[in-house]
């Protein structure tokens, strides 16, 4: 059976890529004597001149494509709409290589101004703004969320300590402007020894959604994440804007629990190829990724895991990832109780978490993702933001919420740190084509109690195993160095609030502690003076004591066990969404 499913998604995969170009922006309306419904074409072009977009959607969930397409299209056509301004909470490009992405608004003269928390994968943006073509806003994704919410109650400002300490402090970086060299507004400014952030007001809001039925009431049944829908909502009609709804199915009223009243829709785009994920339409949707699911968690995420071998989403691991990510998570097993929330960031953490649950510890604890969904495990690669078999579904304004009250884990990568505990994720290199962007970094880093940072020790370097030991076959750049590039994570603001902080290497393990980054553990066969001390020019403390080995079962795979701490009475069982408000799924 799982070897048919596997034809199937091959077959599936083949089709979508033969015709993932296809598109028809002219789709007529359908006929429901409704003049709420119109074709993508004549949606893009009521979209004012100077306009300021929000989209609502996560990676390759919950694209408008159809409605990219015709924007860009009615560009290229007439000149217009022009001069716009684009805000995506989450990274809703695709690198330049799928066509349908929020990228295909990546033209000059089309779009002029991009606000975002993660930018790495909006190359044709990137590119644009290179050429100073293009104005950048960098603003971490929970920051934006709640600027968005707080839109649609009327105010024009956020007053946070996310971000003190890091890039976007203008204490201590450049703020919100990509570059600082051409004048860009600033939208960010200290207050106390807080931040205030700000967002220009939002007058169009584009989401994605399964279904409406003749009237415009729109459905979310079946789908795979929230993300902004309620919150661009919102904020576009209090600002007296327009809020246009892309689906994929007309269904009869009363299909499902009404998401939003067909009062607060302007403009409805039916779209038979709209989708659900990437390369999934709704009419077709996959049960895996909702909260309906009925397929076993390990058949779902072997079967996910699949589909982005065959498009090589994501990279070949290696012995070394497996063996660093038993380390982190023998780590995380010792400091997280039973009933931890814990976040899972992109790469190294992912490998983390298959760890965990592989070694029984699932139903110990809770994960989720930024987009708002709860519970299953969180999917990999080009399905990021979504999860296999989930349990619940909010918004990502109240999963950010949530992280803000209750985050006990975040388990997250590493591009450098350095002697003060500070942290690179989002400078990879020099110009906008090389940044990447802090997503929800910034904030799952300032909310949690715990921070496990996950990364390997070298950039392009070999390390070894044999015999339940270590060895540095070949030397690389090492990612731990006196001064970060750019702070992402800010070490002296995590101590200050009492933030737990490790970092767990293909060499050892370090804490931040107020004397300095700490090694705690050392992996056998590493020599501490010679492959670490002499090698790194980040200043490294030692421990009064001997520094502890860690077990030989972490690198040899063989009796390694994980057990979780009891929960103490003081500490929190609730479910996570317990007390959110808003719509839940």
């Amino acid at each position: 059976m799982y070897e048919l499913s596997k034809i199937r998604l091959l077959l599936h995969i083949l089709n979508w890529r033969l015709h993932w170009g296809s598109q028809n922006i002219h789709y007529p309306a359908p006929d429901l004597d409704n003049p709420k419904f119109v074709s993508p074409y004549a949606a893009a072009s009521q979209i004012p001149d100077g306009s300021v977009i929000a989209t609502s959607g996560l990676a390759a969930n919950q694209w408008a494509a159809i409605l990219h397409w015709a924007i860009r299209a009615s560009f290229e056509n007439t000149g217009h709409p022009r001069n716009l301004t684009v805000v995506a909470i989450g990274g809703q490009g695709a690198r330049g290589r799928v066509p349908g992405s929020l990228e295909e608004l990546g033209l000059e003269g089309l779009c002029t101004r991009f606000f975002g928390g993660h930018l790495e994968t909006f190359k044709s943006y990137l590119r644009l703004a290179d050429a100073g073509k293009l104005e950048l806003q960098c603003i971490p994704q929970g920051v934006l969320a709640h600027l968005i919410d707080g839109q649609g109650r009327g105010e024009d400002s956020w007053v946070t300590d996310t971000g003190v300490g890091t890039f976007v402090d203008p204490r201590v970086g450049r703020g919100t402007p990509l570059f600082t060299n051409q004048q860009h507004e600033q939208w960010v400014s200290v207050e106390g020894d807080k931040l205030r952030f700000r967002l220009p007001k939002i007058d169009v809001a584009i989401f994605n959604a399964p279904a409406a039925d003749r009237h415009g009431n729109i459905y979310l049944k079946n789908c795979a994440i929230i993300a902004e829908t309620f919150e661009i909502i919102r904020a576009a009609r209090k600002n007296g804007g327009q809020v246009i709804a892309n689906v994929g199915l007309l269904v009869e009223e009363g299909y499902d629990r009404i998401a939003v009243p067909a009062e607060d829709v302007d403009t409805v785009v039916y779209y038979p190829g709209t989708e659900q994920v990437a390369s999934v339409p709704h009419r077709s949707y996959m049960p895996v990724f909702t909260t309906k699911s009925d397929m076993p968690r390990e058949k779902g995420i072997a079967l996910l895991r699949f589909v982005n071998e065959v498009l090589r989403i994501t990279p070949v691991r290696r012995p070394i990832d497996t063996i660093l990510a038993r380390l982190a998570a023998s780590l995380f097993a010792e400091s997280a109780p039973r009933g931890s929330l814990v976040n899972i960031g992109v790469g190294l953490p992912e490998e983390v978490c298959r760890v965990i649950c592989e070694a029984g510890l699932y139903d110990d604890i809770k994960l989720f993702t930024e987009s708002g969904v709860i519970g299953g495990l969180p999917a990999p690669g080009v399905f990021f933001g979504t999860a296999v078999c989930p349990e619940k579904m909010i918004s990502s304004l109240n999963a950010f919420k949530m992280c803000a009250e209750r985050l006990d884990v975040s388990i997250l990568g590493v591009l450098q740190a350095d002697s003060e505990g500070n942290v690179n994720v989002s400078k990879r290199g020099e110009g906008a084509i090389n940044y990447v962007g802090p997503g929800g970094f910034i904030d799952f880093s300032t909310s949690a109690r715990t921070v496990i940072f996950v990364t390997s020790w070298m950039f392009n370097g070999k390390i070894a195993s044999k015999n339940g030991r270590l060895h540095i076959d070949s030397q690389g750049k090492i990612k731990f160095v006196d001064q970060v590039d750019e702070i992402t994570f800010s070490g002296k603001h995590a101590l200050n609030k009492g933030t737990n902080v490790f970092f767990v290497t293909s060499v050892g393990v370090f804490q931040l502690t107020e004397q300095g980054m700490m090694l705690i553990r050392v992996m056998p066969g590493i020599d501490i003076q010679n492959d670490i001390l002499r090698k790194c020019s980040m200043r490294i403390v030692l421990p009064e004591s001997e520094v502890p080995v860690v077990a030989s079962s972490v690198v040899t795979g063989k009796n390694f066990r994980l057990n979780m701490k009891k929960l103490t009475d003081s500490e929190c069982t609730t479910e996570p969404w317990a007390g959110q408000t808003g719509f839940i799924i």
